[in-house]
């Protein structure tokens, strides 16, 4: 789809609570640990495909880290980082292993499996690594139902499908695209319906900002 509803209401900010766990129950469990400072969690690596929900756990971590007033530091795509910010990053575990706190570190494959530095890579492996698999096709349309429900919205099937087809498949943007089509199925009185959906996705900007003030 060339347009999402994104610029109409803005996904929630990412939280462990709304994190769909999937098969990924004992990473969240271990992330929650080390958001609070359990000395058992203070190393954690993820990777996973694109999709997998590494970004939303260390925004999430890093939130819920500085409701506790625990020191974490989180590093995004490690396999990103120049030999520079590598080197840094090797400091950085040391530090930390001597001071306290606690780090999580994201890429896209097992730490040994990227070209890091060697003795960066031994480092991230010391902890807990967990890879984050993504939510099926069934999980994802179990949480969507159970997103409707909550807000008292009825999804057809067809309606489920196509998102499920046609749009981007993280969860996030799914749930924000349901959001949006109930808003605007409100306001204009309308029942969600396939048509409907179509309709909302095509709209101009200027029609989708409208809309939440009844402009239809």
């Amino acid at each position: 789809m060339k347009q999402l509803l994104l610029d109409i209401q803005l996904a929630p900010a990412p939280t462990l609570k709304n994190f769909i766990p999937g098969r990924n129950a004992e990473a969240l469990h271990h992330l929650q640990l080390a958001s609070q400072g359990a000395p058992e969690a203070r190393f954690i690596y993820l990777w996973g495909a694109g999709g997998s929900g590494k970004s939303h756990l260390l925004e999430a971590s890093a939130d819920l880290a500085l409701l506790h007033g625990v020191k974490l530091i989180t590093v995004d795509d490690v396999h990103r980082l120049s030999e520079e910010a590598q080197i840094a990053l090797f400091n950085t575990c040391n530090q930390l292993r001597e001071t306290g706190g606690a780090l999580l570190v994201s890429g896209e494959a097992a730490p040994m499996q990227m070209g890091l530095r060697d003795d960066l890579a031994t480092r991230l492996s010391w902890g807990l690594v967990y890879q984050l698999h993504p939510l099926s096709d069934d999980e994802k349309a179990q949480a969507l139902k159970a997103h409707a429900i909550e807000r008292g919205m009825r999804l057809p099937d067809e309606v489920l499908d196509y998102c499920l087809r046609h749009l981007r498949r993280d969860l996030r943007t799914l749930m924000t695209t349901l959001d949006a089509l109930d808003e605007w199925s409100l306001t204009a009185k309308r029942p969600v319906t396939l048509p409907l959906l179509r309709q909302l996705l095509q709209l101009p900007l200027d029609l989708k900002h409208g809309s939440r003030t009844g402009q239809i």
